[in-house]
């Protein structure tokens, strides 16, 4: 059973709902234990093996007939963060971002800090001197890391204070998601890049499994632990893999062509074109089941896949995801973004 089964809109809402779960689950790169345990979990109660690898990250195998032409798809459940650098006299926190975290949106907002004796303290990342009617110059200081720090919301006065609860350099600093579903089907949340993907590949799953379909050539799913400081998927490619498709969020921006409520199929971004063929069957599956798309070229990008190459794999490889708008900030994408995404990955499986 399986070959032409429907792609139901419901899938995509168990992606969203699905994406939220994992939302919740505070995992930057280096620090995602907790997040892959949860996607282990999950793709094993719809009946894949799924297993870690040495590196921290998931691989789920989705079974397949062709094992000499396999696919990978890739996501990753990493994310941007902070980590303590300094403890300052004041009992305040230094941070060091993790991944392309950004000061100008990192201020103001909740934050966890994760002690290694499993210990946890909320905080705010504030500008320093942050009382408008204190700082004359508080809208001429440029937000840089240097600039904006972590006020612990505990009783510290100096860095001694600090040291006694236990926190100390290396601790990781993890940023509030904010997440919401609106009526309107809205997704908002910090992080959607990419765990948005994981649970899109979540709901991939779902539908190969309640519908008992048999895939035509062995394909692998690797939730990868380390994008976002550039070497993801640079390892865990099983044998037989020859192309490699990573589900990103899809750029959406002044110039580009997509929007939050579309698929986007990267042709080129900061590592070059993508594979010619992966790239053209992905926008032919895209029209076989009337998803809607844009192609697009993203101007400063990089993808798990392009860490697949370096690392010396000999495959093709292909970038897609759901339309998601102001990355690295308060993320926006769209259900109808989700769905039409499943249904490319269906298409381009030709299931």
């Amino acid at each position: 059973m399986g070959e032409g089964c429907y792609m139901d809109r419901k899938y995509a809402e168990f992606a969203a709902q699905k994406a939220i779960e994992l939302l919740a689950i505070d995992s930057p790169s280096g620090f995602a234990d907790k997040a892959t345990d949860w996607v282990v979990e999950e793709f094993s109660s719809l009946g894949f093996k799924a297993k870690k690898t040495v590196k921290g990250g998931v691989l789920t195998d989705l079974g397949g007939t062709d094992v000499d032409d396999a696919l990978l798809l890739e996501a990753h459940a990493d994310t941007l963060g902070g980590m303590v650098c300094e403890i300052k006299g004041d009992g305040r926190l230094k941070i060091t971002n993790i991944g392309g975290m950004n000061a100008n949106n990192a201020e103001a907002e909740n934050v966890r800090v994760y002690t290694r004796d499993g210990k946890i303290y909320e905080g705010t990342a504030q500008l320093i001197n942050a009382s408008l009617h204190v700082n004359g110059e508080y809208n001429d200081i440029k937000r840089t890391f240097d600039s904006i720090e972590i006020v612990l919301d505990e009783d510290v006065k100096n860095a001694a204070d600090v040291k006694n609860l236990g926190i100390e350099n290396g601790d990781f600093v993890c940023f509030e998601p904010r997440s919401r579903i609106t009526e309107s089907g809205y997704i908002k949340s910090r992080f959607l890049d990419d765990k948005l993907s994981v649970a899109i590949l979540l709901g991939f799953a779902k539908y190969i499994s309640d519908n008992k379909i048999t895939l035509p050539r062995k394909t692998f799913i690797h939730v990868t632990v380390y994008e976002e400081v550039g070497h993801g998927g640079s390892a865990s490619v099983p044998q037989g893999v020859t192309e490699a498709i990573s589900v990103d969020m899809g750029c959406v921006g002044k110039g580009l062509a997509c929007t939050e409520k579309q698929v986007s199929v990267c042709v080129k971004d900061s590592g070059g074109p993508y594979s010619y063929q992966v790239v053209s069957g992905l926008i032919n599956a895209a029209k076989r089941e009337n998803a809607d798309y844009a192609a697009d070229v993203y101007p400063h990008y990089g993808s798990d896949v392009e860490a697949t190459l370096r690392a010396g794999n000999d495959i093709r490889h292909g970038l897609i995801g759901a339309g998601v708008y102001a990355s690295h900030g308060y993320e926006r994408s769209h259900i109808d973004g989700v769905y039409n995404t499943l249904k490319v990955l269906k298409g381009y499986l030709k299931i």
